[in-house]
């Protein structure tokens, strides 16, 4: 059974972690995955590794495409033929500054994180039960707003999970708008010497002089992440931050960088793979998966809505021990519910 740990609380940012282990009939590994829906950033590093295993690479190379598409008007979304056609489940999400909220017409709530003087407002549609009811005053009125009364047009990424069977339909679909196809940009580098934390599976909090904890093990890997200095040289005025303590130096370790609109059922079979690296005996104790959501996403997990405030952070990292044990660590901005 999952142990849930809040370790941070600050006025800014919320982080939370939970330690489980993947054969656990309740761990919440794959729920979670499966309902942060907009991936930006995925990375992950494999210590002691100098070069990544076949399955995996075709796994990277597999994470695309993604569409954009310019100008694209919005009552296109609730079309039947598109709802029809690329739907599955889900909901066409809005959020409105006040003005423009008014002009539309529709029924929506304040912004949970307007404050005093509410200036935002969030409008949901349920996109499946639009289309078993076109012929609703609902479905009428809608329709009426996005053509007519509040007509907007916006920029898109569209990405679709789907079977192999209509793989040209979204370009087919907005042949008549600006579309273009996209594939995510990886970035794939082999790091010397690197200095890593000594982790314990059990130790969510670390032990002096024995392991680090799971903040700091966090901290660390976005140092990493950013191609800092982590040798806390006197003369440094860029970064004074260095590893914590206890660590480990290991003669290379592979960094994989994804970057586009990602979808969670990638990022899942990845995180599958990533946990049958240890079928093999390895030198490495534990391997690490960060994923980062797009900074203006409306929401963060599921429909839980996500506010900006400064940063805009919504971003989890899964540290899969060689005994399949995992750290879980979710963190949002001061803007956000705390994560499920």
């Amino acid at each position: 059974m999952a142990t849930l740990r809040r370790l941070r609380e600050a006025p800014r940012h919320l982080l939370v972690c939970e330690k489980s282990n993947f054969s656990h009939d309740k761990s919440r590994h794959r729920h979670l995955v499966e309902t942060h829906y907009h991936n930006y950033r995925v990375s992950f590093l494999i210590p002691e590794c100098g070069m990544l295993s076949k399955e995996l690479k075709n796994l990277v190379e597999d994470t695309g495409p993604y569409y954009f598409v310019k100008n694209l008007p919005l009552h296109e979304l609730i079309t039947h033929e598109f709802i029809h056609t690329f739907v599955k489940k889900g909901k066409l999400i809005l959020s409105l500054d006040k003005d423009t909220y008014e002009e539309t017409g529709l029924q929506g709530h304040p912004s949970q994180y307007s404050g005093r003087k509410i200036m935002k407002f969030i409008v949901s549609i349920d996109l499946m039960d639009l289309s078993f009811n076109l012929n609703s005053k609902k479905y009428e009125r809608i329709c009426w707003s996005f053509k007519e009364k509040k007509p907007m047009k916006f920029d898109f990424l569209l990405a679709w999970h789907h079977t192999g069977a209509e793989e040209s339909s979204m370009l087919s679909f907005f042949s008549k708008y600006q579309i273009q196809e996209h594939q995510p940009k990886v970035s794939m580098s082999t790091l010397s010497d690197l200095q890593c934390p000594v982790l314990q599976s059990g130790e969510l909090r670390g032990k002096p002089e024995t392991s680090c904890s799971a903040l700091e093990l966090l901290d660390w890997l976005g140092g990493v992440f950013c191609n800092a200095d982590l040798n806390k040289e006197p003369d440094n005025f860029i970064s004074n931050f260095c590893c914590p303590q206890p660590s480990t130096v290991v003669a290379q370790a592979h960094l994989c960088t994804i970057t586009g609109f990602i979808l969670p059922e990638k990022i899942s079979v990845l995180l599958e793979q990533l946990c049958h690296y240890f079928d093999e005996p390895k030198l490495a104790p534990w391997v690490t998966l960060s994923v980062q959501g797009f900074a203006d996403s409306p929401v963060s997990w599921r429909e839980n809505e996500h506010g900006f405030w400064k940063g805009g952070e919504h971003l989890y990292n899964f540290v899969i021990f060689n005994n399949q044990d995992y750290w879980l660590q979710m963190a949002v901005g001061a803007n956000d519910n705390c994560p499920p």
